[in-house]
Order: C-alpha cells, then structure tokens, then sequence
C-alpha cells in the first residue's frame, strides 16, 4: 500500500507539471518584460555617419603626419661594418676599452630640446625566454632572493663558482654597455655637451616596480654582500652611480630604461636629454664630435648600432605610421560610404516596385 501511494503521488505531481518554486518572480525584469530600443540602421544614418568618421580621420591623420613631418631628428650608425667606419677598429673581440668617435655637422639649428638615443637592430627582446628570464623578487629589493634567485633567471642565476648573481637573468646581464660623450667643436676646441639623463624611466618603474634594499651596516655594497655582478657587466649594480645614491643600483635610470623590454626587433631607448646651458635651445649649427665607448657587440647576430637625435613635439616623437594609419582608415570609410551610396541610389526603387 505504501508503495502504491506513493506511485500515484508521483504521478499526480508529473501531471501537474513543474513545481512553482523554479519559476522566476513575476516582475518585469525576470520575465524580461522591460522596455527595450534597437536601432533600425537605414541609409540616412549610415552613409552620413560613415563620412564624418571618414573626415575626422583624415583630418586627424593630416595632422599628425604634418606634425611629424617638421620633427627633425639625426641618425648616425657607428656598427664599424665597413673598413673604413672610424669604429671598425672596435669590432674585434680582442678589442678592450676600445673609443672611436663619429664627427658630423649640422647646417641649421636643431631646435630643442634634444633628446638623445641608441638605437639596435634585429634584437629580438619580445622573445618569451629571454623577457621571463629576471626575478622581480630581486629588482623590488627583497635581499632574501639576492642569494636564492628564482630559477626563472637560469641560466644566469649562479656563476662558475655557484654565487648568486644580482640582478640574475638574461635581460640584465644583456644591458647596453656602450657609453657616448658630445663634443662641439669651435675655433679647433671641443665643448662637452651635458647628457641629463634623469628621469629618463618610466615613473611607475622608478617609484613603484623596483626598489633598492635598505642599507647595512650604513653601506650600500654592504647589501650585496655574497652575490656576483652579472657575467657580461664590469662593474656591480651598486656601482652604476656612486655619485647619486637615487640614481644607483636597480634605480638607475638607464637601467631601468633597458630592462623595459621593446616590442619589435628595431628599436631604440632614451639616453638622455640635452636641454641645459648653452644648449637649452638646441644644437646650434657647426661641427661634432661623438666620443663612443665602444663594448657592446652585435655584429656576431646580425645587429646594428645607433645613435639617434631627434626632438618632440605635441604627439610625441616622429611616427609617421600613426598618421597614415588614420589617413587610411579615413579613406576606406569615404570609400564604403560612396559605395553604399551607389547601391541605395541604384537599388531602392527596384525595391519599392517589387514592394507594390
């Protein structure tokens, strides 16, 4: 009996159909009763609306390519290829220490202020290896990686010797080394040119992503006491600037600036600025001379070296990608709203005809 109740229960319950608790509430936005607008796009809407996209795209587009077009800048290659480059005598492997120096002249002032890069080429620094190959923990300060480094950092993380290298990995052992001096030259005399390079990094890595460790025993060294300074490097971090303890060890701004990694293979970083003394309106017209310090190698993968003057205006520096972008897309939507003007113009009376 028991078992026969409870089959015609059941059965009751299926005829029924489903239970009430499952149903959502009975307001407007549970049962989607709420009201709605979708818009009818018609060809009053869109032929209009893709040409005053397309106007303001080329008007935009004209002025950053105007803009970038009165940018000046200069680039000098000093790779040493050829025989006859003043720095062909610093590509061999045996050459240590080794200075050459580019001379060139400007005709007309370069208006400033001037901002001064190197520039590489065919260096891959978006490849996935080489960009996770660092250990954050280090470069935030944290003296307990300094001698455990993640092994991210493989395979420079220990030296020969099993010590701890700081900073550890393939972005920081590979850091640009060559070091440049400007010189103008009047009536025979060279006159040093200063190269500011503070503030020169990204705000966010400066004050934010990478920190110094404290001080031990007041000595700044004294915190990497038991590490190595990377394999390619001749000095230790804490050595990159003795004389401006906030431009020294990871805060140093051309460190900084290197371990930012570039997205393609062509690139070039910010060295310093010129915009001081003399020389705060720009580079006058005359001769120069750059005096390169001449160590960091690229001709055994293929790659380049510049140096590269330029100065900036309201968009930034030259890029002349940015306006031809915009001219294009501009073009293309004049284009789609002529064609679709041409097939409204040529079809909408056939539609109607077929209509009646």
């Amino acid at each position: 009996k028991p078992f026969a109740f409870s089959c015609l229960w059941n059965a009751l319950r299926m005829k029924a159909g489903p239970s009430r608790t499952n149903r959502p509430d009975n307001t407007a936005f549970t049962q989607q009763r709420l009201p709605a607008w979708q818009p009818i796009l018609s060809a009053g809407i869109v032929i209009p609306g893709f040409t005053l996209i397309g106007l303001a795209f080329i008007g935009v587009g004209v002025a950053l390519f105007v803009t970038s077009q009165k940018i000046t800048d200069l680039e000098i290659d000093y790779t040493g290829v050829a025989a006859t480059s003043p720095c062909f005598k610093c590509t061999s492997f045996a050459a240590e220490n080794c200075m050459c120096q580019m001379e060139f002249t400007l005709t007309t002032l370069f208006e400033g202020p001037v901002f001064f890069y190197y520039g590489l080429t065919s260096y891959y620094q978006n490849f996935r290896t080489y960009g996770v190959s660092k250990d954050g923990y280090q470069l935030s300060g944290d003296t307990y990686y300094f001698n455990n480094p993640q092994d991210s950092c493989a395979p420079y993380q220990y030296d020969s010797n099993n010590n701890p290298i700081v900073p550890c990995g393939s972005i920081a052992n590979s850091m640009f080394s060559d070091t440049f001096q400007l010189y103008q030259v009047v009536n025979g005399m060279k006159k040093q040119i200063p190269l500011d390079g503070k503030g020169i990094a990204w705000w966010t890595d400066y004050n934010i992503k990478y920190s110094n460790p404290a001080l031990v025993n007041g000595s700044f060294a004294d915190a990497f006491s038991g590490t190595v300074k990377p394999v390619n490097w001749s000095k230790p971090v804490y050595e990159l600037d003795p004389t401006d303890q906030a431009n020294n060890g990871f805060l140093n701004q051309n460190f900084l600036v290197w371990m930012r990694q570039a997205a393609l293979p062509k690139f070039q970083k910010l060295y310093g600025r010129i915009a001081e003394g003399d020389y705060a309106q720009g580079l006058p017209a005359g001769n120069y001379t750059l005096l390169i310090n001449y160590s960091y190698p690229v001709i055994s993968f293929g790659g380049t070296k510049k140096v590269v003057l330029s100065n900036v205006s309201w968009m930034g520096g030259k890029n002349q990608f940015l306006g031809i972008a915009y001219l294009v897309i501009g073009s293309l939507c004049i284009v789609m709203a002529m064609v679709m003007l041409i097939i409204y113009a040529k079809y909408k009376f056939t539609d109607d005809d077929e209509d009646m």
